[in-house]
């Protein structure tokens, strides 16, 4: 295995695969943010052209904080999306360990109830979702998104975590407990540590659906001042005449956060979705 590891042409060929990702995947992302600083006309005419002196223009990114209340929108982002990733991470990975490490009847069966979700779009309860928030006060707040994308990305949290879990020496967790530990402490202290690359690959994947969505803030909190970036961009596109300067520029500030939460946990991301594929 090290020798095809360190065999040249193996590297060469993972490097050219690397960077041929790397331009497939940036690429929609690059011809967004240069058709940001375009002139209408010029977005149309050369979509994939670099801006020049004659096509070069800020006028989007100034529509955008003129006539949106773009940081208002983007805090709201921040608070949902930062504030759903906190109660996902935390109730599932308690969730995950519980069912890997304690051995109950109906255990199974609890595991695939809780993984029901994954398989059946929360979507579909979206009638019952707005009555239960109506019931209780809480449309148009932000904390009705928080409870709802809680609730839609704690599936696939518990089904990633608990299989990473599962693979946590029981010695380490045993010879916690010989020392005094409580079962709080493993969990925090010896388990959560060991298993990072999984929560940061469920941070990622439960973050992007969660930041870009339109669905629930159009539903639950569609008012101003509980606006996301996403809702509050289509301020920008009517049903007659787009503003796509603005458009394409609120998108290119929307991109920042998730590239640089890539950036931050790439390393352990990429460890999380190939850890057992080779060994």
């Amino acid at each position: 295995m090290d020798k095809v590891r360190n065999n040249p042409t193996t590297r060469l060929l993972a490097h050219a695969a690397l960077i041929t990702y790397t331009i497939i995947a940036l690429f929609p992302v690059v011809v967004i943010i240069i058709n940001s600083f375009k002139t209408r006309k010029a977005i149309f005419r050369e979509p994939l052209a670099l801006p020049n002196s004659d096509t070069f223009s800020v006028a989007g990114y100034l529509t955008v904080f003129e006539q949106g209340d773009y940081f208002l929108y983007f805090q709201n982002s921040m608070i949902v999306t930062v504030g759903s990733l906190f109660f996902i991470l935390l109730f599932g990975a308690m969730a995950a360990f519980a069912l890997s490490e304690y051995r109950f009847k109906g255990n199974t069966l609890m595991g695939l109830y809780l993984a029901i979700g994954i398989m059946i779009p929360i979507r579909l309860g979206t009638v019952a979702i707005l009555q239960y928030m109506v019931a209780a006060g809480l449309v148009n707040t932000l904390t009705a998104l928080i409870l709802v994308y809680t609730a839609s990305g704690l599936p696939l949290a518990i089904f990633i975590l608990s299989e990473f879990m599962r693979q946590v020496s029981m010695d380490l967790k045993d010879a916690g407990r010989i020392d005094g530990l409580s079962e709080y402490r493993i969990f925090f202290v010896l388990v959560l540590p060991l298993v990072r690359p999984a929560l940061a690959t469920v941070a990622v994947f439960s973050m992007i659906p969660i930041w870009n969505d339109l669905w629930f803030p159009l539903i639950l909190a569609p008012g101003e001042s509980t606006k996301t970036l996403t809702l509050g961009s289509q301020v920008f596109i009517g049903q007659f005449v787009t503003d796509w300067n603005a458009v394409l520029s609120g998108l290119s500030m929307a991109i920042l956060p998730v590239m640089i939460l890539y950036v931050i946990f790439s390393k352990q991301l990429i460890r999380g979705i190939t850890s057992g594929a080779v060994k």
